[in-house]
């Protein structure tokens, strides 16, 4: 017994040790990030983009490299990066940019919005050298705006064309005789179907080829206006599948020229002046945005609130849109007399009806007092553009997801999987015939079917209301358009649910006109998460980590899938009909 206490004391010593020992190092840390002095660009910078990095809306926290002398690790949000860019542009340090393009970890809208910005900064004659062994067709869509691009002699260009596939369980829940109890409202909403069909009804086959029709079309040209080819060249080369080596790619003109990494740097060296033993000042975005002042100063405010992730009740997770969070966030700004504006800028395939109206209520409250515009991402769809539709202007990029005016739910019946499958059976006591209406473990009555079915009609005409109002539009065009269906950012244009092409910066400029300002500075929303919230916050994602590297980026897909459906149960859905990931 003695020696057990010794051993006891011993190691709850030493763990009190620890525990102080780490307290004091992380504070120490904390205050030497916060007094520590400002990076320099130095002379013949370049600035790197990668994208294989994820330019979210809201920068993603990583208290380790915030620690370890982070800023070179750092993934600014897509804001920043654009930003960064555009002060790139006049900024006499920075010679040029080299793009990583072998992949894109970005959506459509996205890679749309830094292909402009890159773009742009090529127009100060500056250069934009990208390089890629395997050149993707996502890398390749932002890529080939460069002034240069090549590939690795041993890689090549992904060019085959755009395919999506989705994911059907009907025969799966018939095995494990589970009943999935479906209600919707919209033809053209094709959320539930993996869980009612074996494959694409006629209606979202129309609707899931238009969609890659358009986003390949916008492919086809912006590469054929950067290469000097034709569309129909362009297809054919799909088409025929000429595209099979690295020499294939430079023979059909896709690429510059074939190149190993060395020499890639060889050229950046010769293109500001280097010589052969210097070394190349490339630059990070992350320690790029830590050295310049690139935000907007100014006298007034214009508010801008991203709203990444799904729309769920209550106060909501990091990556997602709680409604109690996000009407708080909007009511601060609403309330606030320096904010002349509000920019609401939404990159969401939906999620709950009854948050998105929470938040539309907060908007709609708002314009009555100020300018209130909203600026789509890679999707605002469903709830996405519930939340938009009342806004005083709407803008979107070519490729943005959107519409998709449409809701259901989903109740699963379990009683065959749990009687059958694994011998459990239910028993219990009511107070009233429809109690235990949402429950799983029997079917629903056919009046239970009926009420389900009213609700879903209900919310879905309400939502027709909702964009027909702040639409300007008859609810019988906005049904029309609706039931459903999804659009791309051009096409919604066509169509009045969006006012503009254009990204961000557009936004708030029309803000600001229509505020009457011209000296203003920018209040973004969420705020900054403090060092201990980013701590504790990366010891919360450490598991999902964890699991999307062991199951791959398509299993994990699938889990995220399986998971989410959980919250779909009993609960009115303004939901985008399937989330796009397109090879």
């Amino acid at each position: 017994m003695s020696s057990f206490l010794k051993i006891f004391l011993a190691s709850l010593l030493a763990l009190i040790v620890f525990t102080v020992a780490a307290f004091f190092l992380l504070v120490g840390m904390a205050g030497s990030l916060a007094s520590s002095e400002k990076p320099t660009v130095g002379g013949k910078a370049i600035l790197v983009v990668n994208l294989e990095d994820e330019f979210k809306e809201i920068a993603e926290d990583n208290p380790i490299a915030e620690i370890t002398a982070g800023e070179e690790n750092q993934t600014p949000a897509l804001y920043d990066l654009l930003r960064l860019i555009r002060h790139a542009k006049s900024d006499s340090a920075v010679k040029g940019i080299y793009l990583r393009c072998g992949s894109n970890a970005n959506g459509f809208a996205t890679g749309e919005a830094i292909r402009e910005a890159l773009a742009d900064f090529k127009s100060a004659n500056k250069f934009v050298i990208a390089y890629g062994d395997v050149i993707t067709q996502g890398g390749y869509r932002v890529g080939n705006v460069a002034s240069k691009i090549y590939c690795n002699p041993k890689g090549g260009v992904d060019w085959k064309g755009y395919a999506m596939q989705l994911l059907f369980l009907k025969g799966t829940l018939e095995k494990l005789d589970i009943q999935p109890q479906i209600f919707y409202a919209g033809k053209f909403k094709s959320a539930t179907e993996p869980f009612r069909e074996t494959k694409m009804t006629d209606a979202n086959r129309q609707q899931s080829t238009e969609l890659m029709n358009g986003l390949y079309e916008q492919l086809l040209l912006q590469t054929a206006e950067a290469r000097k080819l034709d569309t129909a060249t362009l297809h054919r080369y799909a088409n025929e599948n000429l595209i099979r080596s690295a020499n294939d790619a430079v023979k059909y003109g896709l690429v510059d020229g074939l190149k190993y990494d060395d020499e890639v740097k060889d050229e950046i060296k010769q293109r500001t002046g280097s010589g052969k033993y210097d070394k190349i000042n490339f630059i990070t975005a992350g320690k790029y945005m830590k050295a310049v002042d690139y935000k907007k100063s100014g006298k007034s405010k214009i508010a801008v609130i991203y709203a990444q992730g799904d729309i769920i009740d209550g106060k909501g997770e990091k990556e997602s849109i709680g409604s109690e969070s996000y009407r708080t966030l909007v009511r601060k700004a609403r309330l606030d007399k320096d904010i002349k504006a509000i920019v609401f800028r939404i990159n969401s395939g939906g999620g709950s009806a009854l948050a998105s109206e929470v938040i539309w209520r907060e908007l709609t409250l708002a314009k009555a007092d100020k300018p209130v515009i909203v600026s789509f991402g890679d999707v605002a769809a469903s709830g996405g553009y519930y939340l938009a539709c009342n806004a005083d202007s709407i803008f979107a990029e070519h490729n943005t997801i959107t519409g998709s005016i449409g809701v259901f739910t989903l109740i699963p019946n379990m009683q065959g999987f749990f009687n059958k499958k694994l011998g459990v059976t239910f028993d219990g006591v009511k107070t009233s015939p429809d109690a235990d209406a949402m429950t799983v473990s029997k079917p629903l009555t056919e009046s239970q079917k009926r009420f389900l079915q009213n609700d879903i009609d209900s919310t879905y005409h309400t939502f027709k209301s909702r964009v027909a109002e702040g639409r300007k539009l008859s609810i019988e065009y906005v049904d029309s358009v609706g039931q459903g269906r999804v659009w791309i950012g051009s096409k919604a244009v066509e169509l009045g649910l969006v006012d503009r092409i254009g990204g961000l910066d557009q936004a708030v400029a029309c803000a600001a006109r229509m505020a009457k300002i011209t000296d203003y500075r920018l209040r973004e929303y969420p705020d900054k998460r403090g060092f201990l919230d980013m701590i504790l916050g990366s010891k919360e994602q450490a598991p999902q980590a964890a699991l999307r590297q062991e199951l791959g980026e398509d299993g994990y897909r699938v889990y995220q899938q399986i998971k989410k459906t959980k919250n779909l149960s009993g609960k009115a859905q303004a939901r985008m009909p399937f989330e796009l990931v397109v090879e």
